[in-house]
């Protein structure tokens, strides 16, 4: 049975060239990067090199403002908390929406703990933001605003230009998490106005367990890990060389491909949508018609459960997801479909679907073939959607 990945937003597999790369990085025995021997410059020459590709896809003005970090939930992490600390004495008021990760979330809920206060917006119907409410909310006491740019759930896209203009104009620190979006969609960090932003490799096909934290020069923030002096003294320990050797490469190939492959998972989301009520009816898109990313979709397809779905598309050999795979587990509902005015019902019907650049035409018709038999054979046991037919039978 050919196995078919619709689980790219959870984890990708490692580009060959990557691979290859971090191999070669393994049999050279690189040394410590901070030591002061030619065997530690020469691991010290492949960690800015990688730093420097990485830099080039966020069009950073410089790649010392790139500091490596294990993963998109540790720069987050250091972002609100780094800030949090290093600006208490200007404020303790942060802004953040509804929607966000949970390394947002639970990061500012331990802030709380701490005395902070944190207003989380409202999103409307399609999950985006409005600019104007974190206008609304800005006091003399704010020194950060936190909005994702790509939502991991739905895919929508928020207008982080224009909130970061925002906060700019008000001298407000900016963090945008944009774990899911950098290596999918151009990102350009001077253009935007951004200051802080967070990324995972593994999103453009490059090492799970590493990712990073984009500083504007100048940002006040402080280290989230004390000890050495690492990543210019913003993130201490030795870093994981071969997984960033393998991450610069990932970065080089995102932005030699971009635009290829933006147009290949683009094309098969529209094919996606377009085919998908040829073989089922009752269905709720959550992703917004034009502000989202190109290789994601999220479909309620309602009177069923969604786990129960994925564990049957699974036996059919298709992997797909029913929410964040860092929230895998949860019985609750996601906190974003509910956020966007979706009933728990519905939202627990959800179907993540995530596209990648290994998928083929040939595997959405045989995905949308399997998911036809998988929701019928639901819905047959569905007391939800008995009731439901029942309700609309004439007389």
């Amino acid at each position: 049975m050919k196995s078919i990945n619709f689980d790219h937003i959870s984890a990708n597999p490692l580009l060959p060239e990557v691979k290859k790369a971090m191999i070669e990085a393994i049999n050279k025995d690189y040394h410590n990067p901070s030591s002061q021997h030619r065997a530690g410059e020469q691991a010290a020459e492949a960690l800015e090199q990688a730093r420097a590709s990485v830099a080039k896809l966020i069009n950073a003005a410089m790649p010392k403002e790139i500091v490596f970090t294990s993963g998109g939930t540790e720069s987050i992490n250091h972002a609100i908390k780094g800030v949090a600390l290093a600006n208490a004495e200007k404020g303790k008021h942060i802004i953040t929406s509804n929607i966000e990760h949970n390394a947002v979330i639970r990061s500012l809920r331990r802030l709380k703990s701490a005395g902070f206060n944190v207003t989380s917006l409202s999103v409307d119907n399609t999950g985006r933001v409005n600019p104007q409410d974190i206008v609304d909310a800005i006091t003399d006491e704010t020194i950060l605003v936190s909005i994702m740019h790509g939502n991991n759930e739905t895919g929508t896209l928020q207008p982080v230009e224009e909130i970061a203009r925002i906060c700019r104009d008000r001298k407000v620190i900016f963090h945008t998490d944009a774990v899911d979006s950098v290596g999918v969609v151009p990102f350009d960090v001077q253009k935007f106005g951004i200051d802080l932003l967070s990324f995972a490799a593994n999103t453009f096909y490059g090492p799970a367990g590493v990712g990073g934290l984009y500083i504007r020069r100048g940002t006040r923030i402080f280290p989230l890990l004390d000890g050495g002096v690492q990543e210019n003294n913003k993130r201490a320990g030795a870093e994981n060389l071969i997984g960033i050797i393998g991450t610069g490469k990932a970065a080089e190939l995102a932005r030699r491909d971009m635009e290829s492959n933006f147009a290949h998972v683009k094309r098969l989301k529209e094919k996606f949508i377009e085919e998908l009520p040829d073989y089922i009816d009752e269905y709720i898109i959550n992703t917004h018609s034009r502000y989202s990313l190109p290789n994601l979709v999220s479909v309620s397809i309602q009177y069923i459960e969604g786990e129960s779905v994925v564990l049957m598309l699974d036996d059919d050999g298709i992997s797909a997801s029913t929410r964040s795979a860092c929230a895998t587990g949860s019985l609750r509902a996601s906190h974003v479909l509910l956020s966007l005015g979706l009933s728990h019902a519905d939202a627990q019907g959800t179907l993540v679907v995530s596209f990648g650049v290994d998928n083929t035409e040939e595997d959405i018709t045989a995905f949308l073939t399997s998911l036809k038999n998988v929701v019928t054979t639901l819905r047959e046991i569905s007391p939800l959607y008995k009731k439901e037919r029942r309700a609309n039978l004439p007389g």
